[in-house]
């Protein structure tokens, strides 16, 4: 059952408007909206294919459906110039990881600010698990938003990531980015653990420790080809009762879904298990859950760019 004061939250802190959000990770078409433009806002991997972590969740599926930058010739500057001539507003700035977590933005931190002084773009970056060093240089950026998925769990950082740190090291990449006034996203990523609630909440109060600019939650997502490809996630139950969690924990703070779930029926009720608990926006939203936005008397708008981001 819907929490009633999830919806006493959001009504108090938010005006009656949801965001749809439609990066252009994919294309995407529904009978509710058929604006998708994926030019507006690109997702670029600055390592191509490549990273040394290759999570059991992933296995670098997510970089394969992204522009690779070492196949481009030029810099990051050219490409993202090249896509600001088609018409693109925006890009996310993603890549693979090293042994240490960290996806190599530093070699690339002059051509991204010449990025946002020369072109304007708005600017999203995964940052994986950032060193003080690269939290540093971002601040000189004027970035849109540092995206780290935040891991509660030792377990889950060893046996997903297969990387050798702590949940507490996860928190210091927090405090690192506030301390440099980097605005954070970061993403909590329901059932990451094998398709168990593990460290989700112990990750949600390190968050709340140091307030984000939005909190991004997504659910494990069973990708072909990789050792989760046939992983149920959480059930519906934890689902709902993690996203009500996440609302009151953090009352005045945007809480989207973000663009991962698992697709099918399960998909449409997670995205009215979002708008029950009172969350702000869903990326690449279910048939029919437009109209059921309406019915719960919010006004629904598109944004073809990631979570947040507004033109």
């Amino acid at each position: 059952m819907p929490d009633p004061a999830c919806w006493v939250i959001r009504r108090t802190h938010f005006p009656d408007h949801i965001t749809f959000h439609t990066p252009g990770l994919k294309g995407y078409k529904t009978s509710e909206y058929d604006g998708h433009n994926a030019q507006e806002f690109v997702s670029i991997s600055i390592t191509g294919t490549a990273c040394a972590l290759g999570c059991e969740h992933c296995k670098m599926s997510v970089l394969k459906g992204m522009m690779a930058l070492p196949q481009f010739e030029g810099s990051l500057f050219d490409l993202c110039a090249a896509l600001a001539r088609r018409g693109a507003r925006g890009v996310l700035i993603s890549g693979g990881s090293d042994r240490q977590g960290r996806v190599p933005l530093l070699p690339h931190i002059p051509d991204m600010i010449r990025v946002r002084r020369e072109l304007g773009l708005a600017l999203r970056v995964h940052v994986g698990l950032p060193d003080e060093e690269t939290c540093e240089a971002l601040a000189k950026v004027g970035i849109d938003g540092a995206m780290i998925d935040v891991i509660g769990h030792q377990d889950t950082i060893r046996e997903v990531y297969h990387l050798d740190s702590t949940p507490e090291a996860y928190e210091t990449a927090l405090e690192h980015l506030a301390r440099h006034n980097v605005p954070t996203v970061p993403h909590i990523i329901l059932g990451l653990h094998f398709g168990r609630m593990l460290g989700e909440w112990r990750a949600l109060e390190m968050i709340a420790r140091h307030p984000p600019k939005i909190l991004v939650l997504v659910i494990l997502m069973p990708l072909n080809g990789t050792p989760m490809a046939v992983t149920r996630p959480p059930s519906l139950d934890e689902i709902g009762n993690f996203f009500a969690t996440a609302r009151k924990t953090l009352p005045a703070t945007p809480v989207m879904l973000g663009c991962a779930r698992p697709l099918g029926q399960i998909k449409f009720d997670i995205d009215r298990l979002a708008i029950d608990a009172g969350l702000n926006g869903i990326a690449y939203p279910a048939e029919g859950i437009v109209d059921y936005a309406r019915q719960k008397r919010l006004t629904p708008n598109f944004i073809n760019a990631c979570c947040g981001v507004t033109w």
